[in-house]
């Protein structure tokens, strides 16, 4: 199978996207088991009827990305499919040049998917249900093409692990995270001659002109969420080498206690300049809520920039 589209093909999104639809095998194959695969959880994909009342586990999914909880840093899942799209389509050309084929081993990884359904299910866990069913997808994949799709699409495909809920689970690291930033804050503040008193993680102003509380919606667990899937799709894209991959995907935290740091800081100079509405202002604008991601996207490329130079021999 000649994988070259770049020379059989016109320009153009649309003539691509037709010529990729024409030289995959298995079409019909792969989507009707996908059809199949997917009415399963949403007809018998929820065992939990509380809280969100329905069997689908797309439901499910549904309330816990767009809860009106604040403290809820899952809404990350609803862009995932996206980027994974995109990636499979950013790899279309390596991905069609493989010798696709039924490669009945793949049904493994169903069965498992199904066994880790069931247990979800019984023991009323719909996050074992997720990965039950991007496992099974996974399946479907190789059953469908064959392990050398299967190996190429390890990334992007599991990226889908950001599509679990976990905020919930993650919220004995929100107080830690809180702790530590309101310290930071607290004493870069006075080191500038602002005078901030920190209890536990409270900041306010010896005369009480504004206090302000690092709640857990603002320890910065969703920049850093956001944070560690943008340096993972940024270090698979860029590097090959495992090596700076985990660099740029362990640069997450710092880079996220940093740009949560400096929207404290922001804050509490505005409160110092103008009480406590001017510190709200700068707390609840939506364009100064973008200030954590700054110095993360910042920090990223130039590591990058970093790293990609250094590994470019030198010429005399």
């Amino acid at each position: 199978m000649n994988g070259n589209l770049k020379d059989e093909t016109p320009p153009g999104f649309w003539p691509d996207a037709v010529a990729c639809w024409q030289r995959l095998p298995n079409k019909l194959f792969f989507f009707g088991l996908l059809a199949a695969w997917l009415a399963l959880f949403h007809f018998l994909g929820n065992s939990i009827l509380g809280y969100v009342h329905t069997h689908s586990l797309f439901g499910w999914l549904n309330q816990c990305y767009n809860s009106p909880n604040p403290a809820a840093d899952d809404g990350q899942g609803d862009v995932i499919p996206f980027v994974v799209i995109g990636l499979f389509w950013w790899k279309r050309k390596l991905l069609l040049a493989l010798p696709l084929q039924l490669w009945w081993p793949g049904i493994f990884f169903l069965v498992a998917a199904v066994f880790l359904h069931l247990l979800g299910y019984g023991v009323q866990q719909p996050r074992l249900s997720v990965l039950a069913m991007f496992l099974g997808i996974f399946g479907l994949m190789g059953m469908s093409w064959g392990r050398a799709w299967l190996k190429e699409s390890i990334f992007p495909f599991w990226l889908f692990i950001f599509c679990v809920p976990l905020a919930a689970l993650l919220t004995m690291f929100t107080l830690p995270l809180r702790l530590f930033v309101t310290w930071l804050v607290a004493a870069a503040a006075n080191s500038l001659t602002i005078s901030v008193v920190r209890q536990g993680t409270m900041l306010a102003a010896p005369d009480g002109s504004y206090q302000y509380e690092v709640v857990a919606a603002c320890s910065g667990m969703h920049s850093l969420v956001s944070i560690f899937l943008l340096a993972t799709v940024y270090g698979f894209v860029m590097f090959r080498s495992p090596g700076k991959r985990l660099l740029l995907m362990s640069l997450a935290l710092p880079l996220s206690v940093l740009g949560n740091f400096i929207r404290l800081m922001c804050v509490i100079i505005a409160a110092e300049i103008g009480g406590q509405s001017a510190g709200n202002f700068v707390h609840e604008n939506s364009i100064c809520s973008l200030i954590p991601y700054i110095p993360a996207f910042a920090g990223l490329l130039l590591v990058g920039w970093w790293l990609e130079k250094k590994s470019k021999p030198e010429t005399k």
